[in-house]
């Protein structure tokens, strides 16, 4: 698992390689990813967008941008956790992903830009 912190709104990935999904001689390889975003801070919070970089190994680069995260833009309160799991193909069995979130700060409209920690997407067997 994978954290980083900004403006007090932790984000935390654990990334899981998906075999039955996945048909490497065809050059398609499945991953999910559970992603906690934890409200750290004193300010009630709405996540808005999320910004997605999409490597593969062959140097291939998608970007992901879009309103909320599988169609929710949830509202956390200070002490509040939201999770989803989401995926992604690549057609290489290493890869990687980062991004960012667009927060608002309820009380003001103030705009956050939140820190998706980078996490690597591999298979199980590429590690040993």
């Amino acid at each position: 698992m994978v954290t980083q912190i900004t403006d007090g709104v932790r984000v935390s990935v654990q990334t899981e390689y998906q075999p039955d999904y996945s048909s490497p001689q065809q050059m398609h390889f499945v991953f999910t990813y559970k992603v906690t975003i934890e409200n750290c801070s004193v300010y009630t919070v709405q996540l808005m967008r999320r910004h997605w970089y999409i490597c593969d190994s062959n140097g291939t680069i998608k970007e992901v941008e879009g309103e909320g995260v599988v169609g929710k833009q949830p509202i956390l309160e200070p002490g509040d956790t939201h999770e989803y799991v989401s995926g992604c193909n690549l057609k290489t069995d290493i890869g990687k992903m980062r991004g960012t979130y667009l927060m608002e700060r309820v009380v003001d409209g103030r705009k956050i830009k939140v820190g998706i920690p980078e996490f690597t997407l591999i298979v199980p067997h590429r590690l040993n």
